[in-house]
C-alpha cells in the first residue's frame, strides 16, 4: 500500500529512510551492513554514516541528537524533534520570546552546517546572472531588522479533536509552536537584484541544507516584500542550529514552513514552482476543501488570528486578586481588540492592550481577575484590524492546519 503523505510523520519518516538507502549506497556501505548498524541501533547507523560523511555540508547527526539546545520539560513539551514551549514561561516576560525558549519545528532533525563550506547558490530562469554567495558575502550585504513572528502551520492542533472529536495528522500542538524574535538580515529582494532577476519571474523557492532538502515555493511580490529577509541574526545574536544557521528564511505573516531553515539554495523561475511542501502537505484537504490541482487542497499561506494565556495547561493557581496575562496576534495585522471570558464565554470583558503592538509580530494584553476557588476555563478571542475575529470554531482538516478558532484554557483555582 501506498504510504499517506498527507501524514507529516509518514511523509518525514519515508523521506529520512529514502535519505539513508541513498547515504549508505553511495558511500559503498552494504544492505547487509546497513542492517547491521540498524539493528545495533538507529544512533549506531547514523553513527556510521556520518563518519563516512566527513566534510559534507549537513552532517548527519545521532538520533538521540534531534535538537542541538537544551529543551527541559519545565520549558518545553517534548514531540521528538519537535519542541513545544510551554506558555507559563511567558509570565513577567519581555515582548519577544529568548532563543532559549523559542519552540523548534523540524521536518527531521537539526541540520550541522559546516559555516565555511557552506554556500548559497541562486539560480533559476528567472534570474539573468546565477550567482554562489559564501557567509561573509551574505554578512556584508545591507541589512534590517524587523520584529515578526514564526509559527508553525499546526499550532492549535489538538483542538480538532476537542471540536470534532478525531484527530487531525500531525503532531498535537496546544498553542506554544509560535514564537516572536527580533531578525536581522538581508532583504531576499538585495540578492535577486544581485543576480540579475528578471522582469518575468514569477516564483521563488528557498530550499534548506537538511536531510530531506525542504522546499516551499513563494510569489516574486512576496519575496520582494520590504520585510522578507534572509536572516543571519536572532535577537541580536548570531542565528542558533535549530533556527537555521547560518542563513534561514523569514516570510512574515505565512505558515512557518515558508520561512525555510539552513538555507542553501534558492530557485527563482519564470514558470509556477511546486514541491511537496506545497501539493502534498500544507494544504487544506477536508470536505469543506475542494482540491486546486496540483495541489491536494488549497495551499497555505497567512496564519489567521490566536490567542493565548500565559498560563500552564490545565494548571493550578491560588485564590486572590491576580493579573490575567496573554498574547494575541495575526498574520494580516495588528491586534486591536482582545477580549476574556472568565465563565466559559456566558460573559466578557475588554483586556487591556500593552504597547508595542506590531503587526506580523503580537500584543501582549491582561486583565485583573479576583480568582476564587473552582475550575474554569478560560477563552480569549481577538479580532485584527482588518476585522479577522476568531470564530467559535473552524472547519475540520485532515493534517490539523491553522486551527483559529476559540480555546477553553482550563485551570483550578485553590
Amino acid at each position: 500500500m501506498r504510504e499517506d503523505f498527507r501524514d507529516e510523520r509518514v511523509y518525514a519518516q519515508v523521506r529520512a529512510d529514502e535519505w539513508l538507502w541513498a547515504r549508505a549506497k553511495a558511500m559503498g556501505l552494504s544492505r547487509r551492513r546497513l542492517l547491521g548498524l540498524l539493528a545495533a541501533g538507529a544512533g549506531a547507523a547514523a553513527a556510521g554514516l556520518g563518519q563516512l560523511a566527513r566534510g559534507r555540508t549537513a552532517r548527519a547527526a545521532p538520533a538521540t541528537d534531534l535538537v542541538v539546545k537544551p529543551t527541559p520539560p519545565e520549558w518545553f513539551n517534548d514531540f521528538g524533534s519537535n519542541k513545544e514551549m510551554r506558555w507559563e514561561v511567558m509570565y513577567n516576560r519581555g515582548y519577544e520570546v529568548p532563543k532559549e525558549l523559542f519552540f523548534v519545528r523540524d521536518h527531521s532533525r537539526t541540520a550541522r552546517v559546516d559555516q565555511a563550506a557552506w554556500r548559497l547558490r541562486v539560480e533559476g530562469s528567472g534570474v539573468a546572472h546565477p550567482q554562489e554567495f559564501t557567509y561573509d558575502d551574505i554578512l556584508g550585504l545591507p541589512s534590517v531588522s524587523v520584529m515578526r513572528f514564526v509559527e508553525c502551520a499546526g499550532n492549535g492542533r489538538s483542538f480538532f479533536e476537542a471540536a470534532y472529536g478525531k484527530r487531525a495528522q500531525g503532531g498535537q500542538w496546544h498553542l506554544g509552536a509560535i514564537g516572536v524574535a527580533e531578525w536581522t538580515g538581508v532583504p531576499l529582494r538585495e540578492v535577486l537584484d544581485r543576480c540579475g532577476l528578471q522582469r518575468t519571474a514569477r516564483d521563488v523557492m528557498p530550499e534548506g541544507v537538511d536531510e530531506l532538502k525542504v522546499r516551499r515555493p513563494m510569489p516574486i511580490s512576496k519575496a520582494i516584500a520590504d520585510d522578507t529577509l534572509l536572516v543571519y541574526a536572532m535577537n541580536g545574536q548570531i542565528l542558533p542550529p535549530d533556527h537555521g544557521f547560518p542563513l534561514r528564511m523569514l516570510v512574515p505573516g505565512w505558515v512557518g514552513v515558508a520561512n525555510t531553515k539552513w538555507v542553501g539554495r534558492i530557485e527563482v523561475s519564470d514558470e509556477p514552482l511546486f514541491s511537496p511542501w506545497n501539493t502534498d502537505n500544507y494544504v487544506l484537504i477536508g470536505p469543506d476543501y475542494d482540491p486546486d490541482p496540483p495541489s491536494k487542497g488549497p495551499r497555505l499561506t497567512s496564519q489567521v488570528v490566536k490567542s493565548a494565556f500565559e498560563l500552564a495547561w490545565d494548571g493550578e493557581v491560588t485564590a486572590g486578586r491576580r493579573l490575567l496575562r496573554g498574547r494575541s496576534w495575526s498574520g494580516q495585522g495588528k491586534i486591536t481588540k482582545v477580549e476574556v471570558s472568565l465563565n466559559s464565554g456566558k460573559t466578557w470583558q475588554t483586556a487591556n492592550l500593552r504597547e508595542p503592538n506590531i503587526a506580523q509580530a503580537w500584543v501582549r494584553w491582561d486583565l485583573a481577575w479576583n480568582a476564587t476557588p473552582g475550575h474554569y476555563g478560560l477563552i480569549a478571542r481577538a479580532t485584527d484590524e482588518r476585522g479577522n475575529t476568531q470564530p467559535l470554531r473552524v472547519p475540520f482538516n485532515e493534517q490539523g492546519y491553522l486551527y483559529g478558532g476559540i480555546v477553553s484554557h482550563p485551570v483550578s483555582v485553590t
